[in-house]
């Protein structure tokens, strides 16, 4: 399978004077509804996360995934894929960690105290204040996306991604898919593992809370909900569709 370098849109969201129904706003939403038709996904430029809280991020990841295996196995969810998942056979050197609403200070906290029984203020104070920002993002992101976009492009070719330092890769899931009656391709995305060095990777998921149901304009009638099943599908979405 054939791939190749590509640079994605970049669009910048850290105007003072972006709000909804200004000229700057709808300036920015143009962008990011051509960027989602032609590409899929884009890169941000979001001046409220420094590059300090950016590096201490990936240093505490480091920090987490040095931690004893059986220190890492107490952070347990009854959600699929969320907590600590790893050792797994088939992917043997990949590991996640999960931090449910990372962005609200006692829960952020209290996932440090599950890590860190004597605490760790510096960690939870750093990764509540980073998804404090990341939130805001995703919340205006969200705003722009859901008036609409038409038809998008799918050539069905791996492409590597070319990030630009300092921005964040922001990608459309399934429920933005569903909510906007799938005229917005959420693009599929794989992680190849080339030499020694470890790897470290920090994403910023957006999801319905647990046993809530997404609500769309009356147009868009189509509704879902994860199961431990669906996700092992290519596409939860069309699965549970039976298309």
């Amino acid at each position: 399978m054939n791939s190749e370098n590509i640079k994605l849109p970049k669009i910048d969201f850290s105007h003072e004077n972006q709000k909804p129904d200004t000229l700057i706003w709808n300036q920015v939403k143009i962008q990011v509804h051509k960027a989602l038709v032609e590409y899929d996904c884009f890169e941000a430029f979001f001046n409220k996360i420094p590059i300090h809280l950016k590096k201490s991020i990936f240093e505490f990841s480091q920090e987490i995934f040095d931690l004893p295996l059986q220190t890492k196995l107490k952070n347990i969810s009854t959600k699929p894929f969320h907590g600590y998942v790893g050792q797994y056979h088939p992917i043997p050197f990949f590991e996640s960690m999960g931090i449910d609403d990372s962005n609200i200070p006692h829960k952020a906290e209290k996932f440090t105290h599950i890590l860190w029984p004597q605490g760790n203020p510096s960690f939870y104070k750093t990764i509540q204040s980073y998804s404090e920002q990341l939130s805001e993002l995703d919340q205006t992101i969200r705003r722009m996306v859901v008036n609409g976009l038409h038809v998008l492009t799918k050539n069905g070719q791996w492409k590597n991604i070319d990030p630009t330092p300092g921005t964040f890769t922001i990608m459309i899931g399934d429920s933005l898919h569903a909510w906007t009656n799938c005229r917005i391709h959420l693009p599929y995305h794989r992680v190849l593992m080339r030499g020694n060095e470890t790897r470290y990777s920090v994403a910023f998921f957006s999801t319905p809370k647990h046993g809530y149901t997404i609500k769309a304009p009356e147009e868009l009638f189509l509704t879902f909900s994860y199961t431990e099943e669906g996700l092992q599908c290519e596409s939860a979405l069309k699965t549970y569709c039976g298309v």
